[in-house]
């Protein structure tokens, strides 16, 4: 069907165009097979399932439904342009069987030539294509990439030694994304040669049509009698050099219908320009859009930083800020998660931070729904060298967790008091004992932190009493520790009750 749609698009401007031989027994045929079958199609058509739109894995079978779609929308232009129109107007012509005896006659010929124009009217099967190739992209390029997506869901709850296979479908669903893409393009390309292809033929149509003035360009170009072949090239030339704005062809217009269909030719090439143009940007675009969305968004951060006027140091600072953050990808994280399922979300949350559940010992050894229930709650944050994230003196309103990173526990007096590192977590003393913060934390390098407000820590706290107590006995302890020390630097004597390591700010 779509082949035989096709055919009928091209060959048919070409038939009306450059040949006269309407009533030949082959070209009477071909045009009744077609007839017969976008006929049949339309038949078809009130059989065929469709859609719902606001589900698209429900299809509606209701044969009521359907016709009553059908007819809403391209019944009536499927049928126009499956009638045999010019056949019709010969049929029902009174002087048809003697205008088929004398062709050169005058009346003959204006029948001749109003049938090529009903002829035109099959032209409308356009909208066919562009319904299949649609139908083609949902059906067949989002089948191939749900099952990619599927088979990518199996691997990956399967063997890991299954990790090459698990490459090889990644490259193949990469595959199909670019080709799903560039089909988009493909099919905006092969729609604007179409329109090069009838803006040709209607070229020499017109001039067909009237008798080949004298002024006309085929009388000028001497094209009357020429092969078609020859007439097709000089009227594609033509029609493709106004679509470019690159000239007029071999001449430039000299009627006033030459002007007309040259200016007709101009304004669509023009439009198929803007359209392919847009289309184009549109689509590469939306390759990486990721990327693109934080291009822009640094390009509006540099803006910001400009009217403000700030300092060299602190646009440096800002910049590295979101170069680390986002890594050359931008994404509405918290709008991407807020769509999904409440299942799903915690999935996709528990796996972002398998990492930290795997580093932290405090998460290894607690409950596994206490863990989902912490990490739901948790917000990412990243830190500069240099950076305080506790400052000493205020009231704790968050603890966090070291994913990755070095950070400094500052005394009052400015002395480092130890270090902590990736799987060590800070600031929970605070939110259970309500003081306010007896120790400062500074950045030592780059960190990426998830921190868990007062509000969420105790919410989920309350659902679980043991992992309460147990927090309350860890805080305890530290709280002993830190006092020690601030006792012993009062003193100063070494601490007895504690080495000075990473490891006592572990659980």
């Amino acid at each position: 069907m779509l082949l035989l749609l096709v055919a009928n698009l091209i060959i048919l401007p070409v038939a009306i165009s450059f040949f006269n031989d309407d009533l030949s027994t082959r070209w009477i045929a071909f045009n009744c097979l077609s007839d017969t079958i976008f006929l049949i199609d339309i038949v078809v058509n009130f059989r065929t399932g469709i859609m719902q739109q606001d589900n698209a894995e429900q299809v509606i079978l209701d044969p009521k439904l359907i016709a009553k779609n059908y007819l809403k929308t391209w019944f009536f232009l499927d049928l126009i342009s499956s009638i045999p129109l010019d056949y019709i107007f010969l049929i029902f012509n009174q002087d048809f069987s003697e205008s088929f005896q004398i062709l050169h006659a005058g009346r003959a010929l204006r029948i001749l030539r109003l049938a090529k124009l009903l002829s035109l009217v099959r032209l409308l099967r356009l909208s066919r294509l562009v319904r299949y190739v649609s139908q083609w992209e949902e059906v067949y390029i989002l089948q191939n990439l749900q099952k990619k997506r599927t088979e990518r869901r199996g691997r990956l709850s399967s063997d890991p030694q299954k990790e090459s296979k698990f490459s090889k479908s990644n490259l193949i669903f990469k595959f199909l994304n670019m080709a799903s893409v560039f089909m988009r393009i493909f099919n905006l390309i092969c729609m604007m040669l179409l329109i090069g292809h009838w803006s040709g033929c209607l070229q020499f149509l017109v001039p067909m049509l009237q008798g080949f003035p004298s002024n006309s360009w085929v009388a000028i170009n001497e094209l009357q009698e020429a092969f078609w072949l020859e007439q097709y090239s000089w009227a594609l030339f033509k029609a493709m050099s106004h679509m470019l704005c690159i000239g007029y062809g071999r001449f430039p217009p000299q009627s006033l219908t030459d002007m007309w269909l040259t200016m007709l030719s101009m304004i669509s090439g023009a439009t198929c320009y803007a359209l392919f143009l847009g289309h184009a940007t549109n689509l590469i675009q939306s390759l990486d859009s990721s990327r693109r969305q934080y291009r822009e968004r640094v390009k509006q951060v540099e803006e910001y930083m400009a009217y403000r006027k700030l300092p060299r140091e602190m646009r440096q600072r800002i910049t590295e800020y979101f170069e680390h953050r986002y890594q050359g990808k931008f994404f509405d994280e918290e709008a991407i998660l807020g769509e999904l399922s409440e299942k799903l979300r915690e999935d996709v949350i528990n796996y972002n931070c398998r990492s930290l559940v795997a580093s932290v010992p405090f998460f290894a050894n607690a409950d596994g729904n206490f863990v989902s229930d912490v990490v739901t709650k948790l917000r990412y944050e990243v830190f500069q060298p240099g950076d305080i994230i506790i400052k000493e003196g205020t009231i704790g309103t968050k603890m966090y967790f070291i994913q990755e990173g070095i950070v400094d526990i500052v005394m009052a007096n400015g002395e480092v008091a130890t270090s902590l590192s990736d799987g060590s977590y800070f600031g929970e003393i605070c939110l259970l004992t309500n003081a306010r913060r007896v120790a400062s934390v500074r950045a030592e390098t780059y960190c990426n932190l998830f921190s868990l407000s007062v509000e969420h820590f105790n919410a989920v706290l309350d659902q679980y009493p043991l992992m309460r107590r147990t927090m309350e006995s860890v805080a305890a302890e530290r709280y002993r520790i830190n006092r020690e020390r601030q006792q012993a630097r009062e003193n100063n004597k070494p601490p007895t009750s504690v080495d000075n390591t990473v490891e006592e700010h572990r659980l």
